[in-house]
């Protein structure tokens, strides 16, 4: 589990994150939702080790985070953020095996073809991968990232090191069409399915409920609500946090439609 107990970040005066809890499940999907500037990509670098809170701790597997190995930390955890430059001329092949960088000299480098190629594959970005990466429209971009974080943490079921992998997005539908958004979060909800603990920030409230296990509402850098899904994604919470009327309707397969 990846855990942040009261994070607080500091911009001069401004408190980015104001108390911040909150964690990350193995086989769950967690999705920071909230109205701009609530805090979400902050945190999402907060959880990364991007950024150090002004207070408060990080936890990677019962361990603080800045006393853990960062090459340790970065073969089992990836993360997605919304700024991903790059001004090299790599190929977009070349930018997914960036991913598996954090294994170079280990045994599991061995796998990195199968990774590179099951990442293309689950990502469809497979017919462009001779492609220069600075030729990509910013939604191949956007895939091609996801693509390299997820032959981070891809596994050889083979294997015999079954420990928990992680991975954070931050906007990971943001350049995407309706298609590749739903595609996008159909791997991450099959990741989590296979045991990886996801946690995304995600704007669209429909995609969050339809794919997220739990839910983490931020509203001014603080913490609103946390838990299930359906527990903290109701009419009351959304309504107040977002200063918007809004109406949840069941489908009759069970998903929830919410409406402002």
């Amino acid at each position: 589990m990846i855990r942040a107990t009261d994070i607080s970040v500091l911009a001069g005066r401004k408190r980015l994150l104001d108390g911040v809890s909150v964690a990350v499940t193995p086989g769950r999907v967690t999705a920071l939702i909230g109205p701009n500037g609530a805090g979400k990509s902050t945190l999402i670098s907060v959880l990364a080790g991007e950024r150090r809170p002004d207070e408060g701790e990080i936890f990677f597997e019962n361990a603080r985070l800045d006393t853990r190995s960062s090459l340790d930390i970065a073969r089992r955890r990836a993360v997605l953020l919304q700024e991903s430059s790059l001004d090299f001329a790599f190929t977009a092949e070349e930018v997914i095996e960036l991913g598996r960088l954090p294994f170079a000299g280990t045994e599991a480098q061995f796998d990195d073809r199968a990774a590179v190629a099951a990442a293309a594959r689950m990502t469809g970005v497979g017919g462009f991968l001779g492609r220069s990466y600075q030729t990509l429209s910013g939604g191949e971009k956007q895939r091609i990232q996801f693509a390299r974080a997820i032959a981070q943490i891809w596994r050889n079921r083979q294997w015999t090191d079954r420990s928990p992998r992680y991975l954070l997005l931050d906007e990971p539908t943001s350049a995407l069409d309706l298609r590749h958004q739903r595609m996008v979060l159909d791997v991450a909800r099959a990741l989590a399915d296979d045991g990886v603990g996801v946690i995304a920030a995600i704007h669209d409230l429909n995609l969050a409920a339809a794919y997220a296990d739990d839910a983490v509402l931020l509203r001014g850098g603080r913490l609103v609500a946390s838990g299930p899904v359906e527990s903290v994604m109701t009419e009351a919470e959304l309504g107040a946090c977002f200063e918007v009327e809004v109406e949840i309707l069941t489908r009759e397969n069970g998903q929830r439609a919410i409406l402002v």
